[in-house]
Formats: structure tokens, C-alpha cells, sequence
């Protein structure tokens, strides 16, 4: 059986939904947000279109796992990746200009198809992943603040 699940969260951002989302998109910038144990390595060439590829890989000892991702969905403020690895699901990046900059919605919805990774996941790594999320979602703010007050436009 499998065990579907959601994770998602907001954040409201002080910068453009331009440059909420050139933080997404931007392969140098998305390093500076993204925890520090994961690295996104395009599979060919960089892009966030529809139908590119990129693989996300977790740096822990011993093991490397690695998610492969597809961009399935995308216009602008919207991206959407696709995934397969130990996870399979999706992951919704959305940038909602208002008055006062961006909302920035992030949803992750994944099963984790093996059963032994499974309980490992729910017993080690689900809280501890809900919480990277969050804090995820802070840095990213932070550094599309930081590049909207530097630039003043994006």
C-alpha cells in the first residue's frame, strides 16, 4: 500500500513575483537557498522549460540518494517538477504577486514506493524534512529579498 503525502507551506516575500521566481530558476541562486546536503545537477544543459531534467542529490555519508526530476509543468510563476528516485511525486513552486511582493506557495506531494525507506522516512526523517522545508523556504526569501534590494527590479 502505498503512503501518499502533502507537505506544503507558504511564505510571504518583500520582492517581485519576477524575482521570487529568478530564484527558482536561476541554478547559482537556487544553491545559495537549498540545504547545503542537497545539490541539483542539470542533465544537460540548465533549464527550468518543460521537459527538462536536473537530478537532486543528498549528501550523506555512504549513500547518495538521488531523486531525477522533470519539469512537467510550467509558465510564468509556476514551476512544477516531477520526481522518481527513493521518492516519486512533485514538487509546486508558485509565485502570487500582492500588495505587499510575493506569496510564494511551495507544495510537496510524494509516496515513497519501497517499504523499508518508508518506515525509515516516518520514523527518522519526516520531522526533521518538514522542518528543512520551512527553513527552505526562509532562505530563499531571504535571498530573494537580498537580490531585489540589490538590484531593484527582476
Amino acid at each position: 500500500m502505498s503512503d501518499y503525502q502533502v507537505f506544503e507551506q507558504s511564505v510571504q516575500v518583500q520582492a517581485s513575483a519576477t524575482s521570487v521566481e529568478h530564484c527558482l530558476t536561476d541554478l547559482e541562486l537556487m544553491h545559495c537557498w537549498l540545504n547545503p546536503a542537497l545539490r541539483c545537477e542539470p542533465l544537460g544543459e540548465w533549464s527550468t522549460a518543460k521537459g527538462s531534467r536536473s537530478q537532486f542529490v543528498i549528501q550523506v555519508p555512504l549513500l547518495q540518494p538521488t531523486l531525477i526530476s522533470t519539469v512537467v509543468e510550467r509558465e510564468p510563476g509556476l514551476i512544477v517538477w516531477q520526481f522518481s528516485g527513493f521518492f516519486t511525486g512533485r514538487d509546486r513552486w508558485e509565485c502570487q504577486p500582492n500588495e505587499k511582493g510575493t506569496i510564494l506557495l511551495n507544495r510537496f506531494e510524494f509516496n515513497i514506493p519501497n517499504p523499508l525507506v518508508r518506515f525509515g522516512f516516518k520514523t527518522f526523517a519526516e520531522s526533521w524534512t518538514r522542518q528543512d522545508m520551512q527553513s527552505q523556504l526562509r532562505r530563499l526569501k531571504r535571498v530573494a529579498e537580498e537580490t531585489y534590494r540589490r538590484t531593484g527590479k527582476l
